[in-house]
Order: structure tokens, then sequence, then C-alpha cells
């Protein structure tokens, strides 16, 4: 019998569960009720903060994402909470001055968060450096995580080079970040295999079942040594979420991973979240489309966000019938571009610039705003070089910026304050600003509208206006 060492979960279900099943809208009030049995359950972290719920609690739910953060912060006694960071571009679509990136991180561990899951969309080490370090400071576990992908450039010598760069930078923790679940179950073995013996700091998987291999890849990646799998709990399990906690618990029951959980404290979890799958399923929210097994994921290296946003894009300029072509040519722009991993925002951009290849019937005729910028270096270094005639075509005699890209960006939190300073209730809703200026900007008239409804409310119940 080997050595006993149990596997390790962290729970997703209130964060990319929903965010790749039903677009982010699990609203706070959902969540508090389910928090102390999840608290009971063992869990190594509660992924519950970050990724896209910032954006959807302010644009669609109209709630302050910390007010969230603090809530959930209070429920969770016993559990680590955990949050997605997207390196230099925090949680939003470009890169922050570094004065931002610290700020925020500062607010994220101030307001809750144990261990921030931190990555860049072209695993460039320098677009992580300021928030591992911010994290560091503010005593939280940072953890980086490389954006699996497969590729020429991506050897199993990469992957051990950028891993020993990863726990020299002083991280706490390694996560190989499959967002498209393209890791198949011996690929796993070879590669947590070859992590386990190149680094000492702890090797996090979390993977998709889009492809539907995830399952199998767990498995095989528990038993190379890997110490932490995500998991998301069954009701907002595969499909393009994670395999079900459940499933996975007792696959590992009796074995020397064995976790340990209750599955009767598990089975009551579920019971709570399955008539909100339900309900998404009826109003449409949940499309039963994305949980399916897609294979072209396998077969073009596409995460199926991506495939959508593609037959979207094409549907909307009645050119339904390029779909093969564009397939096609995505893995053409993509080596164009560097060879970059398809996460965002590297996959839109590849995307929309195979659409308009395609369209247009002529490669690079139209160039969108953000291929010059990934071809100006403005989002940093990608692993392979740029086809440099595509570079000449699109971005003509322009110097291509080789430093870090947010080196060229000046302290931006002074400006910031006074932009926003008439909204300001709180010391983070400058960060909310700084994300999302106009969604944010909405949010604050649409929570200064509801605490004068309040107020007058009040002030009628004193006046006797209302019976007490």
């Amino acid at each position: 019998m080997a050595e006993k060492k149990p596997i390790k979960i962290t729970e997703t279900v209130l964060r990319d569960a929903h965010q790749s099943l039903i677009a982010t809208r699990m609203t706070t009030e959902q969540m508090l009720p389910i928090i102390e049995k999840m608290d009971k359950v063992g869990y190594h972290s509660v992924e519950c903060w970050g990724g896209a719920t910032f954006d959807a609690s302010l644009r669609f739910l109209k709630e302050d994402p910390w007010e969230r953060l603090r809530k959930l912060r209070d429920g969770f006694k016993n559990t680590k909470l955990q949050m997605l960071f997207r390196g230099q571009n925090i949680l939003g679509y470009r890169h922050y001055a570094d004065d931002v990136v610290e700020y925020f991180v500062q607010k994220s561990i101030a307001n809750g968060i144990d261990i921030i899951r931190i990555f860049d969309c072209l695993n460039d080490m320098r677009n992580l450096e300021c928030a591992v370090k911010a994290a560091i400071k503010e005593k939280g576990h940072a953890q980086v995580a490389l954006s699996y992908t497969l590729g020429e450039a991506y050897t199993l010598e990469y992957w051990k080079d950028i891993a020993k760069r990863i726990e020299d930078m002083g991280a706490h923790s390694l996560c190989l970040k499959d967002m498209a679940g393209l890791l198949l179950p011996y690929e796993a073995t070879e590669l947590i295999s070859a992590l386990k013996e190149t680094v000492s700091i702890p090797i996090q998987l979390h993977t998709h079942y889009t492809s539907g291999v995830a399952s199998m890849t767990y498995l095989k990646a528990v038993e190379a040594g890997v110490d932490v799998i995500d998991t998301a709990m069954s009701p907002f399990a595969l499909g393009t979420s994670q395999p079900a906690t459940e499933v996975m618990v007792e696959t590992f029951k009796g074995t020397p991973y064995d976790t340990g959980f209750d599955q009767s404290l598990l089975a009551e979890i579920a019971d709570y979240f399955r008539p909100m799958r339900e309900e998404a399923l009826k109003t449409g929210l949940l499309n039963p489309k994305v949980l399916g097994v897609n294979i072209k994921t396998l077969l073009y290296q596409v995460p199926g966000g991506m495939l959508s946003n593609m037959v979207s894009q094409l549907a909307e300029m009645h050119a339904e019938d390029k779909y093969q072509e564009v397939l096609e040519e995505v893995p053409r722009v993509r080596k164009d571009l560097g060879e970059p991993p398809l996460v965002t925002p590297s996959s839109q951009i590849v995307g929309t610039q195979a659409v308009f290849n395609v369209i247009n019937g002529e490669r690079y005729k139209v160039a969108t705003k953000e291929t010059k910028a990934v071809l100006s270096g403005e989002y940093g270094a990608t692993v392979k070089p740029f086809n440099p005639e595509v570079q000449k075509k699109v971005i003509g005699d322009k110097e291509p910026i080789t430093c870090r890209p947010a080196d060229l960006i000046e302290n931006e939190l002074p400006k910031l304050k006074a932009e926003c300073a008439e909204w300001v209730q709180q010391d983070e809703d400058v960060l909310s600003y700084a994300l999302f200026p106009q969604v944010a900007t909405e949010f604050f008239k649409y929570r200064k509208a509801q605490q004068e409804k309040v107020d007058m409310n009040e002030a009628d119940t004193k006046s006797g206006a209302y019976p007490v």
C-alpha cells in the first residue's frame, strides 16, 4: 500500500463553476445560506472571488463585490478563501500600474482572501512579479498559475523551466491552469511527475470537463503526486465546468488519497444547489449545449468559450458557412502571434483575427487593435517570436516594446481617486472604479438611489406616516 497522502480539494462552486455554466450569475444571497455546511467539509480552500465575479456583480447583479467578500469571510470560519487574479490585468482587460495592482492585492487580503491565484495569458513572468510580491508582503498565499496549452514551444523542458522560475520568484505554490481541458490522463502522469521532481512547492491542478477527459486526468495526476485538485459540487459540475466534487471524493475513498469527506454532508450541499441548476435550465441561463462533451476542443486546441464566440461572430456577419475555414485559420494566427496559450484575453484576440482574415479574403488586411497591441509587445513576451512579415504588415515600422509593459505605465491611483471622489463610500470603491469605470459609476448611482429610498422609508416610519 502506498504512503497515505489524502488529496486536497479546492471547491469552485462559488466562482468558476457558476462562471463556466451560468455566466457568473449566482448572487451573494444565494450563497450565504449554505456556507455553514460548506465550512464543515474540510476543503483545502473555497474559490469564491475574482475571475469574472467582480465585473458580473457590479454589472448584472447590482452588488458590491467587496461586500460579498466580507460576508463570505464572516461565514467561512474554518476554510481558506481563494481568488483568481489576472496578473498585471488584475480582474480587468488591460495592464494597470503597479500602484493599482499592489493596492488591489492589499485590499483583497484585508477583506478576507487567503490564497491569490495569479496568472498571465502569455505566461510572461514579468506580468506576475508585482502581484506575487504584493501578496507575499501582505502575508497572503501567492499561488502562480501556468496557463496550460499545447504547441511546439510547450515541451516538458519548457514547463519544468518555468516552474523552477516560479519557485525562485517566491511563490508559495504552483497551479497548472488547463482552461480548455487539453491535458490528457497519461500526459498528466508525465507532466506532474516531472514537476514534482523539479520543484518542492505544492502543485495544484485546475481543468475543465469540456473535452470529456478531466476526471481521468485528475485520477492520473493524483497518482503522480499532485497535491490539490479543483472540483465543483455536482449540480454545477461537468460540461465547461470542473469534475464533480462528490465523484472525486468517492473515487479516492479507501485509497491512500482518501479525502475523509462526509458524503452525506456533500449530498446536503448538492441538494441546496440543485434547484438553482433546475431554475437556470428553465430560464435558459444554463444552456444544455455547455453540458456536453466538445471533442473539437482537443482537435483545434480551442477553449469552449472561444468556439461559441466565433460562432456568434460569424452568425452576425451571415457567414456561418465559413466556420470550418476559421477553425483552420486559428492555429495559423496563433503561430503568427508567437503561439500564446488561448485564455482570456489572448483567445478572443486570436479568434477574432482569424474571423477577420477569412471574411476579408486576405490575411491581416484588417487587424484588430488588440492584434496590433500583441504584435507591439503591449501584452508582454510570447514563448516564440512573432511572424516578422505579419508584424511588419500590421504595425509597420513601429518599434515594439521589449521591456515589462507595466514599466511604461505611470502610477494611476491619485488620478483615479480624484476622478471618482464624489461616489466613494469605502476605500475599495476606488479599485472598483479603476477596473470598470463606467460600470462602477452606474453601480454607485444605483447604490445611492437605494440608500435614499431606505432613508425616506425610515423617516416616514419615524414621523408616523406608516404604522410601525
